[in-house]
């Protein structure tokens, strides 16, 4: 993949070059190799060599992460395109879904005795969890000065 003059030269400003950082045109081969990776999906160690090493590209992205790059990068394209009014903030989201695996599918290895009492405490917790949740219910559903329970879901379903 490779940047054109123009988006080169509005993504340039925002990367760092220090005194003795790499000659500039490294410098946009790297951060062409970054975009490769995260275009491909690909493993840092399979980027072709013309972007230069995969470790010093994987270095300089890590750098960079660090230093708040892309996220000076990201507002400053957010607000060249409100100047050209081209933002339409009614298609942003946010998505805070987290998706947890199993800890047998995430790799951790834990000791069998260890993982026996996690799930004996884990089973008596949920125990205690429904017996409250059951006096809980009983509680709500004693009738109230009116003659009616107290379960909001009981008086949702009523027609009266």
């Amino acid at each position: 993949m490779q940047l054109s003059g123009a988006e080169w030269e509005f993504i340039e400003p925002y990367l760092p070059v220090g005194a003795f950082g790499p000659y500039p045109e490294r410098l946009r081969l790297q951060f062409e190799g970054v975009v490769w990776r995260f275009k491909t999906g690909a493993q840092w160690r399979e980027m072709p060599g013309e972007f230069g090493a995969w470790s010093t590209v994987s270095n300089r992205f890590r750098q960079w992460r660090d230093a708040g790059v892309f996220e000076a990068l990201l507002e400053g394209l957010i607000a060249e395109a409100a100047k050209r009014g081209e933002v339409d903030l009614s298609l942003v989201s946010i998505d805070s879904t987290t998706a947890r695996a199993h800890h047998d599918a995430a790799g951790m290895h834990m000791d069998p005795e260890v993982l026996d009492a996690l799930e004996k405490a884990a089973a008596e917790e949920e125990k205690s969890a429904a017996k409250g949740a059951v006096s809980r219910n009983k509680a709500d559903s004693t009738p109230g000065p009116s003659g009616t329970s107290g379960d909001a879901s009981a008086d949702a379903g009523r027609s009266d």
